[in-house]
């Protein structure tokens, strides 16, 4: 053979490797006609920080790049000006003038505006899901030899029992048909971790889904199969830690990409340290750097690049699945800099989204200080819609518990709700009586049916955005074991083939079930239908003699409920309520039957009763 061509072989051979070099980029992909138009490419491969990079697309400029600690990573600040257009944009890497590889990053079209982009808000009656528990559609996926934790064992409450997004998506006609108008899974994303992974909260890839859970077009079956009914998908976000199993945790970007990342420390939980004045400096630091356990790393947000790559994050699930709202998980732990960066860039782009945070604390100052609109002695300004209302949590559970004491316990709820002062959206926090992390409702009131139908005729009458558990509407318990997280996750009955009860369908279900169940379908069906619920205003009455009585009402409509915890029927008087009631007489229940107020406010023993007035 000639010289020249076993040259130009050997140099092709040599080269082609080079070529077919790839790495990987997030965001996977961006859209064309984003309110900020900056974004920021994570790139990472063997000695990525060592290259050299261009890109060529219409309205998009490379502004410059950045290296990190690692020589592996490379950071790229990108314009996607207002000119650019939906297309591939291509990538090409080279290092010492000679190009090592070429990529196309794909810039899509937004499939709706901003404005159309909407979150939920009162409303909405919210269903919390642990997907893993909740209803197994696809046996096929329940066991991945690739991931870390291959077991599936329905009997022990830390394993995965195979509950999948295909699962809800099978019973959405279900959840509607409930009455039910938003759905919130805990996290889908992948937990490539050895145990414990079924509950989502270890995340090891922000760009996954758990493969375990389905794929990403699973989850958009799921967001657009629910839209289509009416139904808004909130995704469960964690920006505070990742899973110790997480891709980069074997090459961290920054020596500061974690918070006490050569010496970690778990996290004191003072959570108080925000709004203390006097807090000292190395509890602030322990609260917010330190760690929840020693397998979720705690995210240092200070890192600007680490905070950029949440924000992006989040902004790209919302366009992706066309979200219908975000539940950021433990909230006041990351940095509260931080927060208001991304709470305000994604209501920036989404005006009209929802975001609610969690922050579990029962003093509503607290809790308060977080939301949007705010006035805070310190000058902190945050832009988060929404707060999980946990002081009106455990006061719900007390007053129904208590019988000692004055009123029987009801007078905590009366004076919960004064402290709406507080807050500066009253009707925009969530209210719930309980959620995956706390003792089921059922187990919470000793199974006592009638204070359960009495708590969910609380929160589906008083303002705020009602949030509630799957499964509480067949009275599911974790009576064997309170506080087992892996119990109080348990199995939706009718979720698996062969379940000798089916919630879904009502074969099997007790007597006390299905009275709790057609209690709630009907209650939420009505809270439908009467928009003053989560629009109107409130009005309550001191609680006298084991009874409590507020109303909603508006221009157009007035509703009264009366609570009482008493073991017999009461009926009030009417004239101490002549405030709501002015002079009305009759009013319909919600059995659709007219009933003569001016005899008084009959209700029956350990009940709520809803009264609309005419």
């Amino acid at each position: 053979m000639p010289l020249r061509p076993i040259l130009t072989f050997c140099l092709l051979a040599a080269f082609l490797p080079l070529l077919a070099q790839t790495y990987r980029v997030e965001p996977p992909n961006w859209w064309a006609g984003m309110q900020d138009t900056s974004l920021q490419l994570l790139i990472y491969g063997a000695d990525a920080g060592s290259l050299e990079l261009s890109v060529s697309g219409q309205g998009v400029v490379l502004l410059g790049t950045h290296r990190a600690d690692s020589p592996n990573y490379l950071f790229a600040d990108l314009s996607i000006r207002p000119e650019a257009t939906a297309g591939t944009v291509q990538l090409t890497f080279s290092r010492g003038g000679q190009t090592v590889a070429t990529q196309d990053y794909e810039l899509r079209p937004r499939e709706r505006s901003p404005e159309a982009v909407q979150g939920f808000d009162a409303s909405d009656v919210i269903y919390l899901i642990t997907p893993d528990r909740f209803a197994n559609g696809d046996p096929s996926n329940d066991v991945v030899d690739t991931l870390r934790e291959t077991a599936l064992d329905r009997t022990q409450g830390f394993a995965r029992h195979g509950g999948d997004l295909q699962g809800i998506t099978d019973h959405l006609d279900y959840i509607d048909s409930m009455g039910f108008t938003a759905i919130w899974p805990s996290p889908v994303l992948e937990n490539d971790m050895p145990a414990w992974s079924y509950h989502g909260y270890a995340i090891t890839d922000y760009y996954a889904v758990d493969p375990r859970f389905g794929t990403l077009a699973d989850y958009r079956a799921l967001a657009d199969a629910a839209r289509a009914r009416g139904i808004k998908l909130i995704m469960d976000q964690v920006v505070n830690h990742s899973g110790s199993g997480h891709w980069w945790m074997d090459d961290l970007p920054f020596g500061n990409w974690l918070n006490f990342q050569d010496a970690p420390q778990i996290t004191n939980h003072r959570r108080s340290i925000h709004q203390d004045p006097y807090a000292a400096r190395v509890d602030a630091e322990r609260m917010v750097g330190g760690w929840f356990v020693s397998t979720m790393p705690d995210l240092n947000q200070r890192n600007p690049f680490l905070a950029r790559y949440l924000i992006q994050n989040s902004l790209w699930w919302i366009e992706t699945l066309g979200l219908g709202g975000v539940r950021q998980d433990t909230y006041p732990y990351p940095d509260a800099n931080f927060l208001t960066d991304w709470t305000c860039r994604i209501m920036q782009e989404y005006p009209n989204f929802s975001i609610v945070g969690e922050e579990w604390s029962y003093n509503p100052a607290t809790v308060a200080y977080w939301q949007r609109g705010k006035d805070n002695p310190d000058g902190y300004i945050s832009c988060l819609p929404s707060v999980m209302d946990f002081p009106l949590q455990a006061s719900l559970i007390s007053a129904l518990k208590n019988d000692e004491g004055w009123d029987s316990g009801l007078i905590k709820l009366y004076e919960a709700l004064a402290n709406d002062f507080q807050y500066a959206e009253p009707r925009d926090i969530m209210v719930f009586a309980e959620n995956h992390d706390m003792d089921r409702l059922a187990t919470q009131l000793g199974g006592d049916v009638d204070h359960v139908k009495m708590a969910l005729t609380y929160l589906l009458t008083v303002r705020g955005i009602p949030q509630l558990y799957y499964g509480s509407e067949v009275l599911l318990d974790n009576d064997e074991a309170p506080g087992d997280h892996g119990i109080i996750r348990s199995d939706m009955p009718g979720g698996w083939a062969g379940d000798a009860v089916n919630a879904f369908t009502g074969a099997g279900l007790s007597p006390g079930q299905r009275e709790v169940q057609t209690h709630l379908r009907q209650l939420l069906q009505w809270r439908r239908e009467h928009p003053v619920i989560a629009t109107g205003q409130t009005l309550h009455f001191a609680p006298e003699n084991g009874t409590y009585v507020y109303g909603r009402y508006n221009a157009t409509e007035r509703v009264v409920v009366v609570l009482n915890k008493n073991a017999e029927e009461v009926t009030l008087d009417p004239a101490r309520y002549q405030e709501l009631l002015k002079g009305v007489t009759t009013a319909t229940g919600l059995d659709g039957k007219v009933v003569d107020l001016s005899r008084g406010l009959a209700v029956p023993s350990k009940s709520a009763v809803v009264f609309v007035l005419q």
